[in-house]
């Protein structure tokens, strides 16, 4: 499940309360899971109706591991052919299954 919450934000990224002032502008922060993306399997580029989401293996593999963690979205480039996102940082769901490491019982 996606959620959002607005920060406010000032263009070139900084957040003072300075800039918020002036710019007013707010930043939607979204979360998707694994779910969301369809479970895709190969790193790559994939439109969604947000935009093109570029899931590396270094993604899949912490998806792999945590099926239900839920990543931020990181807009990287808005273009013609529309917004482009990254997935940054992630934090496990209630649910999760959480992987043993080698060695622990």
């Amino acid at each position: 499940m996606a959620a959002q919450i607005s920060l406010p934000v000032q263009a070139g990224g900084n957040c003072s309360p300075k800039g918020r002032e002036k710019r007013g502008r707010r930043l939607a922060v979204n979360k998707i899971t694994w779910q969301k993306v369809g479970g895709v399997s190969e790193p790559g580029r994939y439109m969604f109706t947000f935009g093109w989401l570029t899931i590396v293996a270094k993604d899949l593999a912490i998806w792999q591991q945590f099926p239900n963690a839920a990543f931020t979205l990181v807009k990287t480039a808005e273009t013609d052919a529309g917004e482009e996102f990254r997935l940054g940082a992630f934090e496990l769901q209630p649910g999760s299954s959480f992987a043993k490491l080698p060695g622990e019982r």
